[in-house]
């Protein structure tokens, strides 16, 4: 059983798609794997999605997988090596044939939304244009910042607004093909409002069905999804504060804000968070981070995020390994002092009509009012384990289902150990896996008590309505 609560999405790339290294790293403590669909081919992801599979068995361990569409990323096309000075003239074309010396731009409508004075960022806010002039197809722009500008970097547009579809055409063959081979969750790119998420979801419905739906993820990126934020985290299952995006695309000092009303906005409509992007970057080239990096992990983890997200440290990075136990060590430290510094605590909800979360609630006063030792819950979808995770009890939280892929989605969920058992028929069958997993850990000892919760009568599918109090060994 995990001592660590909070779960580590790494991002899976060439240094660590193959078997041994997969391995190593589920080890060292990854509960998700995110296959980035801005890169690879549809064989790599299917290979190396098999490969996490196979060793989630050997390893008897939940690694869930979560594809992350492309989206719309505005990129430079195909360029010399060019190095741009403050002051010079550069010309953007979206022409599909540019004139030599001209950049191309992998957007061709690109110089409709463009107007003299608004700032173009390329590289990740790396170089900054002003547009001057924009005529015809091309946009003439004044360097602002300068550098060395490579093919295929994101070009972003602060305070400007461009209509266009989030869901491309890319995207909704890449999901389908995401969901052909099984994958647990969808982070949908650059999302602007509670549509973007309604249109991928839709999709999913239609392709496999509203049951079979992976989880659906929406990444905070652009200044729009801010200002929707309450609708947009009504109609997903999670979101993804996507703080890279968000500091170029609005400004670095504003996204530390952003992420603390993120997430306690997500825990408040009880939803998944995580939290993302250069959380140990120095790592890449680096055995140990700086400290300010660990400082960034921990208060992630004490603004209360279920989940904090590794990138290129872990893709393409030269110590995968040693960032992942950092991220582990961080967050376990982390956790210890969470009483004192954490933000969210599970604060009750007000929403009584919902059973599910009111035995929830239930069961974590019983938790911290009496002498248990864990939560037990019993759920085919995952939602009652996602809801007592929220309610954030001091104690374990054991996830108990039938079904593989909720048994491989409970690994997203703050705080719980995921177990796979046979379907219970009865409140004995249910007592009598409670027992088995409990006598067989280290963790648990012969009477101490348990808190399960479940909907009874057990094998009628029925929403969560039951939670009682059972000692071990006592049956």
């Amino acid at each position: 059983m995990d001592k660590r609560r909070a779960k580590i999405v790494a991002t899976l790339g060439p240094n660590s798609e193959n078997v041994e290294m997969l391995e190593k790293m589920i080890l060292a403590g990854i509960n998700i794997a995110r296959l980035n669909f801005s890169h690879g081919t549809h064989d790599i992801h299917r290979e190396t999605a098999d490969n996490i599979r196979n060793l989630s068995k050997k390893l008897n361990k939940p690694i869930a997988v979560m594809q992350d569409l492309q989206g719309v990323k505005i990129r430079t096309g195909i360029l010399e090596p060019r190095q741009l000075s403050i002051g010079d003239t550069i010309i953007l074309s979206t022409e599909s044939k540019p004139e030599p010396g001209y950049i191309p731009v992998d957007f061709p409508e690109l110089h409709k939304c463009l107007q003299p004075g608004k700032r173009i960022l390329l590289d990740d806010g790396n170089l900054e244009l002003l547009v001057e002039k924009v005529e015809n197809k091309t946009i003439t722009t004044t360097v602002l910042l300068g550098g060395l500008l490579k093919s295929h970097k994101g070009i972003n547009l602060p305070g400007t607004s461009l209509d266009i579809p989030g869901f491309t055409s890319k995207d909704e063959e890449d999901l389908n093909f995401g969901l052909e081979i099984g994958v647990d969750a969808v982070a949908v790119s650059f999302v602007r409002s509670a549509d973007d998420i309604i249109k991928v979801r839709k999709a999913a419905s239609k392709r496999v069905g509203s049951e079979k739906v992976p989880i659906i993820i929406a990444k905070l990126e652009r200044p729009e999804a801010l200002d929707n934020l309450d609708e947009i985290i009504a109609v997903s299952d999670g979101v993804m504060v996507a703080r890279g995006d968000l500091a170029v695309e609005m400004s670095p000092e504003i996204v530390p804000i952003e992420q603390k009303r993120i997430i306690e906005k997500a825990n408040l409509q009880r939803k998944l968070v995580i939290t993302a992007t250069q959380m140990l970057d120095s790592m890449i080239h680096n055995p140990r981070p700086t400290r300010a990096e660990a400082t960034d992990v921990a208060n992630a983890i004490f603004d209360g995020t279920d989940a904090v997200m590794l990138s290129g440290e872990t893709a393409i990075g030269e110590y995968p390994i040693e960032t992942i136990e950092m991220m582990n060590a961080i967050i376990c430290e982390s956790e210890d002092n969470l009483k004192k510094w954490g933000r969210w605590h599970g604060t009750p909800s007000e929403n009584h009509a919902d059973d599910a979360i009111a035995i929830s609630n239930a069961a974590r006063e019983l938790a911290h009012d009496l002498n248990v030792s864990a939560v037990v819950v019993f759920t085919q979808s995952g939602r009652t384990a996602r809801l007592m995770s929220k309610a954030m009890p001091r104690v374990p939280i054991i996830g108990f289902t039938p079904y593989e892929n909720t048994y491989q989605r409970m690994a997203f969920y703050w705080g719980v150990n995921p177990i796979k058992i046979p379907f219970a028929k009865t409140m004995e069958d249910m007592l009598q896996h409670v027992e088995t997993a409990m006598l067989s850990s280290s963790h648990f000892q012969p009477h101490q008590q348990v808190v399960v919760i479940c909907g009874f009568p057990v094998g009628d599918h029925r929403a969560t309505n039951l939670a009682l109090l059972h000692e071990i060994g006592n049956y």
